[in-house]
């Protein structure tokens, strides 16, 4: 009984609808390996903060930070990126950088903005290349 139990969570868990976030996310990776990037990893969580795709580009490790919204009525999805933020995802993508052995090759922070209306089957995608600069060279981790 216990094992019928656990098979009806497993697969209500399954077919429950995913949050917008995470259907963003899914959304944005098939749309950048689309345009040529690998994926390396998805929603990479840490202590130094939290980086939603690691992809690459060429010879760039790109790390992508994705907004998804249900309207701009409040503004552009890209708009909460703010100074706290880019502060986590510079530590995160520090810390990866040297976990991997990566920080000879170049990197950047791409973002990816969804705004999907509840109305609509395709969401207006909009990836920015480079958004912002992060010194990734010599930060010192505690």
């Amino acid at each position: 009984m216990r094992i019928l139990s656990l098979t009806s969570q497993w697969l209500a868990d399954r077919l429950a609808a995913k949050p917008l976030g995470y259907r963003g996310e899914e959304l944005a990776a098939r749309h950048l390996k689309k345009r040529g990037y690998v994926i390396v990893a998805k929603r990479l969580r840490g202590r130094f903060g939290e980086i939603d795709l690691i992809a690459v580009d060429d010879k760039t490790v790109v790390f992508v930070e994705v907004k998804t919204r249900r309207s701009r009525r409040t503004g552009h999805p890209s708009d909460v990126i703010d100074a706290a933020k880019i502060r986590r995802m510079t530590r995160a993508a520090l810390v990866f950088l040297k976990r991997h052995g990566l920080t000879e090759y170049p990197a950047r922070f791409d973002v990816v903005a969804i705004t999907w209306p509840r109305s609509v089957r395709r969401p207006e995608i909009e990836h920015f290349q480079n958004v912002f600069e992060a010194d990734l060279t010599g930060h010192e981790m505690s």
